[in-house]
């Protein structure tokens, strides 16, 4: 399709990507010398090893005594099973690094390692909050998730998130990011993506992916573009069901498809696999990592991807439900998946995709094709000659004070005030106001409000913080409301939103009510959400409506400083969000100069 090319060039021009030919992944190596090691170590390896290769655990990046099963369980996977690597979860920038050294020392054949690092390597490694005082542990930079990106429209911010997220997560010892999203996200009953997206602009979406993509690759590490061929439109979450995308196969080329094209074009080394159904594509509704027509016909095949491609999780029930784990497996491996991450079980994982082989689902020549991709990206990222890191230059590199300011830069950025009919904002100081400033969050989300009431409380000593826990059936709005009748300003600041776990996005129906008295009392309360920014469609007749895009502190300050009138608000929806009278288009977005 020429026109499909012509696009993705485009998109490549706007983002200042070269092209694949000229800058190839890290992982994926193309002169010939450079695959000298991954074929003579592919040729040593038994049918059961390469199989393992293909299988990777995910691991906490938690302190683990030697002695504890938890330990024993990673030896047995490391040494005893041979599994190609790993995707790492949650723990402190040291214990991540020393722990992956410490994994990498056992392993015959260097590990690669994987992680979520979709808002930085922060997202993983922040350290977390020791209880039961909530001292904040610190750890690597955090960045606004990426539909904060999308209100900023700015590629040269997309690809200093991917640089910065590279640079921190290969210093952790992390070789793949599972980022960009490059889903677009046209539903805002999405309960799974949702600000993880750029946006609902697909070409936007492209641009900023490609940007993004550039940064994390161009700075040696791998980038993974997801969840192909597109989870945006959805309103099912695949961990816990399997979406049912029913668009036609020429929508799925104008919007779904228009990130990974370009994407691809721009070299992305990795893909991530989407477990829904999507009929345009394969009518037997097969989820997408178990469809042959999609994994080989689509992506390898017609939009000519090169890279390696990952499963998403297979103990998710999207692709559990109707196959089970074992049959799962098999028919992920026959559809063209290289990697699968975060299996139910090891060794089964393991022995099912040899017995693929052996009942003649596909061959060992099969398998020999993604442990070549496999081997080849270790190989290009120099794990060959050096697989540790260390732990000495680590505090110099994770964390930097210019990383932190860059996050910071990105947040003030995407600041977008939405609505503000009554010009609240900024607020009006100036007779010294009795401010409520009300934090909606779950009870575990222990930084909800820490940051964003901290700075408004350096310019309002008179301000008065409370916390109500979202999930508590029993919370006491009513006293809410009484405190709220002797403040001269009401914020509420809601941290609910998409969460992996939730089967909906939306806010409780209590907290909408809540929201809609004090509007009707003449509170005029100024809502910042933290969390869904299509909370406006449960409170459509609030005055005054900010979206900060994320919960994390570089958002709160930067909340806090455009309340205050300390710094500019500049930020445009990425999205649209329908109301039930009408539409805030995507694109609106209302200004206010700062002070400095």
């Amino acid at each position: 399709m020429k026109i499909q090319s012509v696009i993705a060039a485009a998109l490549l021009m706007a983002a200042g990507c070269a092209s694949p030919a000229t800058q190839p992944a890290p992982g994926v190596p193309t002169p010939a010398v450079r695959r000298v090691w991954a074929d003579s170590v592919l040729a040593g390896l038994t049918l059961r090893e390469k199989a393992a290769q293909m299988v990777w655990p995910t691991v906490l990046g938690d302190y683990t005594p030697g002695d504890s099963p938890q330990w024993q369980s990673l030896t047995d996977n490391i040494a005893g099973e041979k599994v190609g690597g790993f995707t790492i979860s949650v723990g402190t920038p040291t214990e991540i690094a020393s722990k992956l050294n410490a994994m990498q020392g056992m392993a015959s054949i260097p590990l690669l390692f994987g992680a979520d690092l979709e808002a930085g390597a922060g997202f993983r490694a922040r350290g977390g909050y020791f209880i039961p005082n909530a001292i904040d542990l610190g750890g690597a930079v955090v960045f606004p998730p990426e539909m904060a990106i999308g209100a900023t429209g700015d590629t040269v911010l997309a690809r200093e998130q991917g640089r910065l997220t590279a640079i921190e997560g290969r210093a952790l010892g992390i070789h793949i990011a599972y980022a960009p999203v490059l889903d677009v996200n046209n539903n805002p009953a999405n309960p799974v993506i949702n600000t993880r997206s750029f946006g609902e602009d697909p070409f936007m979406a492209a641009r900023l992916g490609a940007a993004f993509i550039r940064g994390v690759q161009s700075n040696g590490m791998i980038a993974t573009g997801k969840h192909f061929p597109g989870h945006g439109d959805t309103g099912v979450n695949s961990h816990l069901a399997l979406p049912v995308v029913t668009v036609s196969r020429n929508r799925l080329d104008s919007v779904e498809l228009v990130p990974f094209r370009a994407a691809i074009a721009s070299g992305v080394g990795a893909i991530m696999t989407f477990h829904g159904a999507m009929p345009a594509l394969d009518s037997s509704g097969v989820p997408g990592t178990l469809s042959e027509k999609v994994m080989t016909g689509l992506l390898r095949d017609e939009l000519q991807f090169k890279g390696i491609i990952i499963s998403d999780a297979m103990d998710m029930r999207g692709v559990l439900d109707q196959y089970g784990a074992v049959e799962a497996v098999k028919r992920a491996v026959a559809a063209g998946v290289d990697v699968l991450i975060q299996p139910l079980e090891v060794t089964q994982t393991i022995d099912a995709v040899v017995a693929g082989v052996t009942e003649g689902r596909y061959t060992e020549a099969r398998l020999d094709e993604s442990v070549r991709r496999i081997l080849q990206a270790k190989q290009g990222l120099d794990l060959d000659k050096r697989r540790l890191v260390s732990l000495d230059s680590l505090r110099f590199i994770v964390g930097d004070t210019s990383h932190v300011r860059m996050a910071r830069s990105i947040a003030t950025r995407s600041i977008t005030l939405v609505k503000d009919s009554l010009s609240q904002v900024p607020l009006d100081l100036s007779r010294n106001p009795r401010i409520l400033s009300v934090t909606v969050a779950r009870r575990t989300d222990l930084s909800a409000g820490v940051t964003f009431n901290g700075t408004l409380r350096e310019s309002s000593r008179s301000l008065r913080a409370e916390f109500l826990a979202a999930e508590d059936p029993a919370a006491d709005y009513a006293r809410l409301e009484r405190l709220a009748d002797s403040a001269d300003v009401v914020i509420v600041s809601s941290y609910v939103g998409q969460n992996w776990d939730a089967v909906s996005a939306n806010a409780p129906q209590a907290f909408a009510s809540f929201v809609q008295r004090l509007s009707a009392r003449g509170k005029r309360p100024v809502v910042v959400s933290f969390g869904n920014p299509y909370l406006l469609q449960q409170i459509p007749d609030v005055g005054t409506y900010v979206v900060a895009w994320g919960g994390f502190p570089p958002s709160q300050l930067a909340a806090a400083r455009a309340l205050l009138g300390v710094q500019a608000i500049t930020g445009r929806l990425p999205i649209s969000i329908p109301l039930e009278k009408g539409i805030v288009m995507r694109g609106v977005g209302l200004t206010r100069a700062g002070a400095r």
